[in-house]
């Protein structure tokens, strides 16, 4: 069978590879558009992929006494070989074997098979839900040389820029030693700089920085424009053909580490690249629509959906703002309008909560995600709200934007021509995935028996007997030496238990989104004897942690979850950081 084209900048795919819209309203549902790897034969089977490792481990045998001397060559045969055949099934058993061998002279990590086969998963256009500390970094790696040793610009997405430069340095030795470049996008690189690295043979990067650069080219360039007629402009304007000014090479792609929360968590938090607006909202106004809010009485004249986040004015409240408005100027003369704002003033009065909604810094209101319980800077509430929450917190409200921009990740990872990825929780939001990208998951076996124990759950009368519960039940385990690790539902959750654990003498860290720097350092540390680390969901995730020194034979890092979450995929992340 002949394989389907790489997708690579060309005469095929173009100057900016991507899946154009008419083909993204195709991808969704089970029945997702034929990718460029279609033709590949399937692997459905665990079977399937066994016989693929086994020709791995064949071909190693083999190679392994001149592996080191002969790198040079096979690379460049196998680069040669790509180019003219594709991803075969044999081309990429003798890529793994290069990669693996390389893996284990210069990082002294020889990748099991469970990492290959999860490798194979992501090359197959699926997802591979991998235990966590099952290896993800290397196999996630594996995949991504692979397919860039075919010619293939790859994206490697992970959770947050921290860990978006330590895989590609942690990395980068066995990169290096197979020709191939490796490039970091961080927030604070300029277009150039950003347009070396995106030239690089694969690039690590996070979800966000990828995204703001895609809607960043959108905007520089002419997409109307057939490839003939963009290369004629270019000899029109005097401009070399193949200069290239946008910062991406297209979207060829992508593989997403904690695949779940960035295509499930946040599919539709849209990304907006804005304009000041020449009217901004006055304080003055914002001002009072939250007095004229607070003002108002609950159930009478106004009503909460708390799960939905919004507030509805009843006949009386509306008839109340009718009445106000007469007194409140010319900007209060648009029913619709006045409405809306009170309205929006209501939620940031009743329902958006600072330490667990927001976090106040000194430069400004930050959003904490609320399924990571990360900090999300840049992110921004629409429609006033956002502006009314800095004014609630006694800030200068910053100026409306018109927006220029915007995607959510849910529609811009449908682009990619080819996209893969892995986490720990997949099997929950397997429906979801499918109709959404097309994306089937497969489930890779742990390296070694899972051992971990599942006690049964407690409930309590009120939060102050749970949180009573919590702190005895840590200080007993602190004692002999076992680590813990509490998982909260929110920073204000963490830092009442950060008091309480201090009121008994009980030594911990707290980590949440008003810290999200030092997450990864400080979940890193969370297997050493003795330790409690506190943890607002699941901020560090995507960091392993170690166990120390004889905290094995103590059992192990004990896991505490302080409540069930809305999704049990939530309470397994948690989970999987234990065994």
């Amino acid at each position: 069978m002949k394989n389907a084209a790489l997708p690579v900048p060309g005469i095929l795919f173009g100057a900016y590879p991507e899946r154009r819209a008419a083909a993204v309203a195709r991808v969704a549902g089970p029945r997702r558009s034929p990718s460029p790897f279609a033709a590949l034969p399937g692997v459905p089977a665990s079977g399937q992929y066994r016989r693929f490792i086994a020709s791995v481990r064949a071909i190693q045998s083999r190679t392994l006494p001149t592996a080191k001397a002969d790198a040079p060559r096979r690379v460049h045969e196998l680069r040669s070989a790509f180019s003219r055949h594709g991803l075969t099934e044999a081309l990429m058993a003798e890529a793994f074997a290069l990669i693996a061998e390389a893996s284990a002279r210069l990082l002294g990590k020889a990748p099991y098979d469970t990492q290959l086969m999860a490798a194979r998963v992501i090359l197959d256009n699926r997802l591979a839900e991998m235990a966590t500390g099952e290896g993800k970094t290397l196999a996630a790696g594996i995949a991504a040389a692979t397919a860039a040793l075919a010619g293939i610009p790859v994206h490697v997405i992970t959770a947050n820029d921290y860990l978006a430069a330590r895989d590609a340095q942690a990395l980068q030795p066995v990169f290096h030693a197979l020709g191939l470049t490796v490039g970091n996008i961080l927030p604070a690189m300029n277009s150039d700089t950003r347009r070396r690295n995106y030239d690089c043979d694969l690039v690590y990067c996070t979800a966000k920085e990828l995204a703001f650069d895609y809607l960043r080219d959108g905007l520089g360039r002419q997409r109307h424009r057939s490839e003939l007629e963009r290369r004629a402009a270019e000899l029109a304007t005097g401009n070399a053909p193949g200069t290239r000014k946008t910062l991406l090479r297209g979207l060829c792609m992508a593989i997403v580490d904690e695949a779940d929360s960035i295509l499930i968590d946040d599919a539709r938090v849209p990304l907006v690249i804005s304009e000041p607006s020449r009217n901004p909202q006055s304080a003055q106004y914002l001002a009072g629509a939250l007095e004229l809010a607070a003002s108002l009485i609950l159930e009478t004249e106004f009503t909460l959906d708390r799960p939905g986040m919004t507030a509805t004015l009843t006949t009386q409240g509306r008839a109340r703002i009718e009445e106000a408005c007469v007194s409140n100027g010319t900007a209060w003369r648009n029913r619709l309008h006045r409405e809306e704002t009170v309205c929006q003033a209501l939620a940031a009065l009743h329902l958006y909560e600072r330490d667990r909604n927001y976090l106040v810094r000194e430069d400004g209101i930050v959003i904490i995600d609320e399924a990571t319980g990360r900090a999300a800077p840049g992110r921004v509430w629409s429609r006033g709200l956002h502006q009314l929450i800095e004014v609630k917190e006694g800030r200068e409200p910053t100026g409306e934007t018109a927006t220029a921009a915007q995607i959510t990740y849910q529609r811009f990872f449908q682009r990619y021509l080819a996209l893969g990825g892995m986490s720990g929780t997949l099997r929950e939001a397997r429906a979801e995935l499918a109709s959404v990208y097309g994306l089937r998951i497969i489930e890779i076996p742990t390296h070694r028996p899972c051992r971990r124990e599942v006690l049964p759950t407690r409930l309590f009368g009120d939060r102050a007997a749970q949180m009573r519960a919590v702190v005895s039940e840590v200080a007993t385990l602190s004692h002999s030496g076992r680590p813990v690790l509490i998982g909260t539902d929110s920073v204000a959750a963490s830092q009442e238990l950060s008091r309480l654990l201090a009121g008994a003498g009980v030594a911990h860290k707290v980590l949440d989104a008003s810290q999200d720097r030092e997450e990864a350092q400080v979940v890193a540390l969370a297997g050493q004897r003795g330790r409690v680390t506190v943890a607002t969901n699941m901020a560090g995730r995507g960091t392993d942690i170690a166990l120390g020194e004889g905290v094995a034979q103590l059992g192990g890092l004990h896991v505490i979850s302080c409540q069930l979450n809305a999704s049990a995929r939530i309470d397994r992340q948690l989970a999987g950081r234990c065994a």
